[in-house]
This record gives structure tokens, C-alpha cells and sequence, in this order.
């Protein structure tokens, strides 16, 4: 099975000139979903992870099934004002915006940690690094222990090559170049 296949384009969303890679036909195609979460799930077992990160909202959709898979820790990265405790936060750059990411101090993370960063897709790469670097100075984990996986690539907009060039490994299941 081809996941490329079953994931839609929307044209023009959420602004005129962007095609949006709608995941939600992956998750309303049982069959698809479950070809993408055991391909995640083996990435996350070849790298050896320790823990999980998921980046809201979309990165826990997948790293909640993987993370009970692989019987590891699911630590959450949210946007502002949704976590109890104190937090660290990253703001970064969109492709059509701007956003902040949290992670909670208390979170159970350490320089030992093989970390893997599950989201959706890479874009222009702003929210994965962000994240892995905000990972790497708050608890001191080297950039080569933090892996950032996702279904989709966006290459021709360079966020993969962008976090691979900041010393952060990446892996994606599919790609769409600018179709």
C-alpha cells in the first residue's frame, strides 16, 4: 500500500497559495493508518528511543499508539496555557506564522535519553526544531540522540535539510515535492 495514495491535497488551505496534506483521510482508512503507525513504530525501535515526544495536536494522534506500543514514555509538547506545571518554551517560525511550543520541567527527560519527536509532517521544519533544540539545551540530550519522525515531507520546503543541518537526525515515511 501506498500511503501517498491515500493522503488528500486541499489547494489554497489554510491560505491561498499552500497545499495543505490533509491526514485525515490516512486516519479514516483503517488499513492506511495502521501501515503508518507500525513503519513509525519500527523507525522508533531502529533508533532505539527511550522516550517519545508528540507535538500537538496532530504528533499525538501517532506518538499515543506508538508509545503503547513500544512501551515507552509519551511526553507532550503544547501550545501555550495547556500544561499544569512550569514549563520550558520555544517560540518558532510557520511557514504561514508563528507559535510557541511547551514542555513541562517536571518531564522525565535526561541526557541519556534516545528521544524520538513524533509529528505529522515537516514543513518548513520551524516546529521539529524548535522542539529538539529546546530538548537539547533543557536537559543537556546530544542533538545525535534526538530523532524527529514524521509521515510527510515537504522537501521542497526544506525543513528536513534544516533540522539535519542543526545535527538532528530525521526520518519520514513519504515525500510530496511540490505536487
Amino acid at each position: 500500500m501506498n500511503l501517498k495514495d491515500i493522503i488528500r491535497t486541499v489547494p489554497d488551505f489554510p491560505i491561498k497559495g499552500i497545499q495543505f496534506r490533509d491526514i485525515t483521510s490516512l486516519l479514516e482508512h483503517p488499513e492506511a493508518f495502521n501501515k503508518a503507525l507500525i513503519d513509525l513504530t519500527d523507525s522508533c525501535m531502529q533508533f532505539k528511543a527511550t522516550k517519545l515526544v508528540a507535538i500537538e495536536s496532530r504528533g499525538f494522534i501517532f506518538g499515543s499508539p506508538i508509545a503503547r506500543d513500544v512501551e515507552l514514555p509519551l511526553i507532550l509538547a503544547r501550545k501555550p496555557g495547556k500544561l499544569p506545571n512550569p514549563t520550558y518554551q520555544r517560540n518558532y517560525n510557520l511557514e504561514y506564522g508563528e507559535a510557541t511550543l511547551h514542555i513541562q520541567r517536571n518531564s522525565d527527560l535526561n541526557k541519556d535519553d534516545k528521544i524520538v519527536i513524533i509529528d505529522d509532517l515537516i514543513a518548513t521544519g520551524g516546529t521539529a526544531k524548535a522542539l529538539a533544540s529546546l530538548i537539547a539545551q533543557c536537559w543537556n540530550v546530544p542533538k545525535e540522540n534526538i530523532l524527529v519522525l514524521a509521515v510527510i515531507d515537504l522537501p521542497d520546503l526544506g525543513g528536513s535539510a534544516i533540522i539535519e543541518d542543526s545535527g538532528f537526525n530525521v526520518k519520514t515515511l513519504i515525500e510530496f515535492n511540490g505536487e
